[in-house]
C-alpha cells in the first residue's frame, strides 16, 4: 500500500495525484498495488514540482518496504523540513524549531 499526504499544495498535485491513485480523504491518496517504478515515478514528479509549493505546503510518501527499518519507507517535501533517523531500530523525526517555538523556552 502507497499513500501520498499533501498539505497546501497547488491543484496540479491533486490532479496528477487522482490520475494514479484514489482520494480517499482530501489530500489523502492511496494506491494498494502499486509498483516500484511507478512509485518512483510519481515521487519524481511531486520532486520536479516543489518548487512550486507554498511555504506552508507539504508532500509525504509512505509504504510498506521490507528493507526499510520498520518496514516502512519514508519520504518527505516542504516545510517543515523534517529529517528521518533511524536510531536503535525506531524512527525518529527531526525538525528545526521555528524562532516562535525556540523563544517559548
Amino acid at each position: 500500500m502507497t499513500v501520498v499526504v499533501t498539505r497546501n499544495v497547488p491543484e496540479r498535485y491533486r490532479g496528477f495525484l487522482a490520475s494514479c491513485m484514489l482520494e480517499i480523504a482530501p489530500g489523502v491518496y492511496t494506491s494498494p498495488r502499486m509498483t516500484r517504478a511507478i512509485r518512483d515515478r510519481v515521487w519524481n514528479v511531486c520532486v520536479e514540482w516543489c518548487g512550486l509549493l507554498p511555504l506552508d505546503g507539504a508532500v509525504v510518501m509512505t509504504w510498506r518496504d521490507a528493507k526499510e527499518h520498520g518496514g516502512q519507507g519514508v519520504l518527505t517535501l516542504g516545510v517543515p523540513k523534517k529529517d528521518i533517523r533511524e536510531l536503535d531500530g525506531v524512527r525518529l523525526v527531526r525538525r528545526e524549531l521555528s524562532a516562535d517555538e525556540l523563544s517559548e523556552n
